[in-house]
């Protein structure tokens, strides 16, 4: 696969023209990043990389050309903001027809190396659950398998897939990504992994309470889970 180099170049200059500084060191303190910032708010670098992606002469024609370059955007990255652009190429409507149940392997990729929040969480709510919901039977036993997986951030990614289904979330699916990561667990005594489970079902809870509460009453959850789980019923 070859990435398509001026593409890569384009967007590492518009950020870098677009830096501001002062505003990278907080961002990187804010973030415990070992990455640095180059200080874009989210409108200013959704502004800086939206004529890149949609210029024709960018155009990615193929899906090995898209993915070698979202690739080449995330691995050599130097600064933060130049992974979020790789997830933005990653979830361009441009490139929507790529987006099947064969690039999970590469969404599965970008969460264990990202291995941070900010970035697992896009993965998981803007680019696995739009390939969970349209390819439901094929993707289901991807997402199940992640839910066990030997990386922290592919379960959590796993966990936080269904966020956006609301009436359409799997319950199965929800509950088997939940149980194998409850207390006792590998990763059950792990913020990061806790806080993803109180999501998920905080989530369900606007739309299927019944459901949130039978589960909650039958499972042993961490304090942290069953507080967020539960926090707006009563």
């Amino acid at each position: 696969m070859t990435a398509h180099r001026s593409l890569v170049e384009a967007v590492r200059e518009a950020l870098a023209a677009a830096a501001d500084p002062e505003r990278a060191a907080g961002q990187q303190r804010y973030m415990k990043s070992a990455m640095p910032f180059r200080g874009l708010t989210s409108p200013v670098l959704r502004a800086t990389l939206k004529p890149i992606l949609s210029d024709s002469s960018y155009w990615l024609g193929d899906r090995a050309t898209w993915e070698a370059t979202v690739r080449a955007l995330w691995d050599e990255a130097t600064y933060r903001e130049e992974r979020y652009a790789a997830l933005a190429l990653a979830g361009h409507r441009r490139y929507r027809e790529h987006c099947g149940v064969g690039t999970l392997e590469l969404y599965r990729y970008l969460a264990e190396t990202g291995a941070w929040w900010d970035l697992v969480d896009d993965i998981a709510s803007h680019h696995v659950a739009p390939v969970l919901l349209r390819h439901r039977e094929a993707a289901t036993p991807v997402v199940r398998a992640w839910a066990e997986d030997d990386s922290l951030w592919v379960r959590r990614a796993a966990i936080l897939s269904q966020l956006p289904a609301k009436g359409e979330t799997d319950r199965a699916l929800l509950g088997h990504c939940l149980e194998v990561n409850l207390p006792g667990s590998e990763f059950g005594s792990e913020f990061f992994i806790r806080k993803a489970i109180g999501w998920a079902l905080r989530e369900l809870a606007k739309t299927d309470p019944e459901w949130v509460l039978d589960f909650a009453a039958a499972h042993e959850l961490s304090p942290l889970s069953r507080r967020e789980a539960l926090k707006h019923l009563g």
